[in-house]
C-alpha cells in the first residue's frame, strides 16, 4: 500500500518540478525592449516635439556613460537638441545623429534624457537606433528594427507616429552642416558614422548583446533536460525499491 500511495506523490513532485524549470526558461527569454523612445507629440509634421528616451542599465559592474544614436530618415543632426539629461551630459552631432553622454552613471541606474526636434518627418513609424557604451567599455546595441511583427533580440527604439494634423506640411529645412562642421565622438569604442555602417555593424557585432540571451537559454534548456533525467532514474529507482 506504502509504494502506491508514493508512485503518485513522486510524479506529481517531478510534473511540479519540471514546470517550474520550464517557467524558468521562458522568463529567461529577452525582454520586449530594453531602450525606449516616447513623444510629447506622436503625430508626423509635429514641430518642436520632445523625444523622451530610456535606456535600461544591464551591467553588473559599471553605469551608462555614452548613448549613440543614428537618427531615422528624415530628421537631421542639426534638427536635434538638448533638452534634458544626467548631469553633466552633453549632446554631440555626428554624421548620421547624435551621441549623448558624460560622467557615467552608477551601476544600475537607467539612462533617461530627451531632446527636441524641430519637426517629425511624414513617417508612420521612426526607428532610433541606439548604441549604449558603458564606462569599463562594454557596448549593447539596440539596433534591430523588426519586421511584419516578428521580434529581434536587440530591437532599436521605434516611435509609432499617428497621421499628419490637417494643414500640417513640412517646413523649410535649415542647411545641412558640412563634414568639417560636425563635431567629432569622443566614445571609448568605436561606433557606426552611417546608416550602411550600423547595418555592418548589426550584422558583424549585433548579436554581441543577444548572445548572453542565447548562453542564458542554452543553460536553461541544459538544466531542464538534466532535471527530466535525473527525475526518471529517481522514480524508476522508487518503484523498484516499492516492488523489492
Amino acid at each position: 500500500m506504502t509504494g502506491t500511495h508514493t508512485r503518485p506523490r513522486l510524479r506529481t513532485l517531478a510534473l511540479a518540478g519540471l514546470g517550474a524549470l520550464v517557467a524558468v526558461g521562458v522568463s529567461a527569454g529577452p525582454a520586449a525592449a530594453h531602450a525606449e523612445v516616447t513623444a510629447s507629440d506622436p503625430r508626423a509634421l509635429a514641430e518642436n516635439v520632445t523625444l523622451s528616451f530610456t535606456s535600461e542599465a544591464e551591467s553588473d559592474s559599471a553605469g551608462i556613460a555614452e548613448l549613440r544614436v543614428v537618427l531615422p530618415k528624415g530628421i537631421t543632426p542639426d534638427a536635434v537638441t538638448l533638452k534634458d539629461a544626467p548631469k553633466e551630459w552633453k549632446l554631440t552631432a555626428t554624421p548620421d545623429g547624435y551621441s549623448v553622454g558624460g560622467t557615467a552613471l552608477a551601476t544600475g541606474v537607467d539612462a533617461a534624457y530627451s531632446i527636441t526636434v524641430r519637426q517629425l518627418p511624414d513617417e508612420k513609424s521612426l526607428a532610433f537606433k541606439t548604441l549604449e557604451t558603458y564606462g569599463d567599455g562594454k557596448i549593447s546595441r539596440w539596433i534591430e528594427v523588426p519586421t511584419d511583427g516578428q521580434k529581434v533580440d536587440n530591437p532599436a527604439p521605434v516611435l509609432e507616429l499617428k497621421a499628419a494634423a490637417p494643414g500640417a506640411k513640412p517646413i523649410a529645412p535649415s542647411p545641412s552642416q558640412t563634414p568639417s562642421a560636425v563635431p567629432s565622438v569622443q566614445s571609448s569604442a568605436a561606433a557606426p558614422s552611417t546608416p550602411a555602417a550600423a547595418a555592418s555593424a548589426e550584422t558583424a557585432n549585433g548579436k554581441e548583446a543577444g548572445s548572453n540571451t542565447g548562453a542564458v537559454l542554452g543553460v536553461v534548456a541544459a538544466v531542464v533536460a538534466l532535471a527530466a533525467a535525473g527525475t526518471f532514474w529517481w522514480l524508476r529507482r522508487s518503484r523498484s525499491r516499492s516492488q523489492a
